[in-house]
C-alpha cells in the first residue's frame, strides 16, 4: 500500500524509502555515488553529453544544486567573469554578492526563476538541506521579501536568459535542464544536466573563438 500510495503521488524516491521505513519496512532504493562501479554506463552518458555541449557550458548538479561533473567550457567561460571555484554550487554561485552576481545584468530576474525552482524542490521533497540551501539564498542581501513564499512569477518574456557583462566582455545564455528517464535509485533520481547555450550571435562567436584560442575541441 506504501509503494502503491507512493507511486500514484509520484513521490520522490529518496521520500519513499522514509515512508517505507516509517511503516516498519527496509528502505528499498538505493542511494549510489556516481563513482561506484555500476554506474559507470551513466557516468559515460553523462560525460558524452558534456563533451558534446562544447564550446558551450554544461553541469551535472546533485540534489542540492551542487556541481558534480562539468566541461571544460563551463570552466573556460564563466571564470572570466568569476573567477576559479573548486566547488561550485549553481544557486550560490548566482545569489552571492562575491561571486557571479555583479556580473549578472538581468540579476533578478535570473534569480527569481532560480528561487521559483527551489521552492518547488522544497514542496517535492522536504529535505532539510534544500530547505537550509533555500534559507541560505533568502539571507543573502537585496533578495526581495515577496521571494520568501512561493508565488507566480511575473509576466515576462518567453523564456529568460543571463546576461553577463564584465567590462567590454558581454554573453548571454539559456539553458535547458535534463534528467534520467528511469532512475530507481534517489542520487540518480535527483541528477540534472544543465546544458548552456548562446543567446545570440555574438555569444556563439566568442564562445567559439574561446574554444579555439584554449585548443579545446569543438563537438560537431
Amino acid at each position: 500500500m506504501v509503494q502503491l500510495l507512493a507511486g500514484m503521488l509520484d513521490v520522490p524516491l529518496g521520500e519513499r524509502n522514509t515512508l517505507l521505513v516509517s511503516a516498519g519496512y527496509a528502505p528499498k532504493y538505493g542511494d549510489r555515488e556516481l563513482g561506484v562501479s555500476e554506474l559507470e554506463p551513466v557516468r559515460r552518458a553523462l560525460e558524452f553529453i558534456l563533451r558534446q555541449q562544447e564550446p558551450y557550458p554544461a553541469f551535472v548538479v546533485d540534489g542540492q544544486w551542487n556541481v558534480v561533473m562539468r566541461n571544460e567550457a563551463s570552466r573556460r567561460i564563466f571564470e572570466l567573469f568569476r573567477g576559479p571555484l573548486k566547488t561550485v554550487n549553481v544557486m550560490r554561485t548566482v545569489f552571492d554578492p562575491g561571486m557571479l552576481r555583479p556580473f549578472v545584468v538581468n540579476w533578478e530576474n535570473v534569480a527569481e526563476c532560480l528561487m521559483h525552482s527551489l521552492h518547488r524542490d522544497v514542496a517535492a521533497t522536504g529535505g532539510e538541506a534544500v530547505v537550509r540551501l533555500r534559507d541560505e539564498l533568502l539571507a543573502y542581501p537585496d533578495v526581495p521579501s515577496r521571494w520568501r513564499t512561493p508565488g507566480t512569477l511575473g509576466c515576462m518574456e518567453p523564456l529568460v536568459s543571463m546576461q553577463l557583462r564584465k567590462g567590454d566582455l558581454s554573453m548571454a545564455f539559456f539553458s535547458m535542464i535534463t534528467t534520467l528517464a528511469t532512475p530507481r535509485d534517489v542520487a540518480l533520481q535527483q541528477l540534472r544536466i544543465e546544458c548552456f547555450f548562446p543567446a545570440d550571435a555574438a555569444t556563439e562567436e566568442t564562445a567559439r573563438r574561446l574554444a579555439s584560442s584554449s585548443a579545446q575541441p569543438i563537438a560537431v
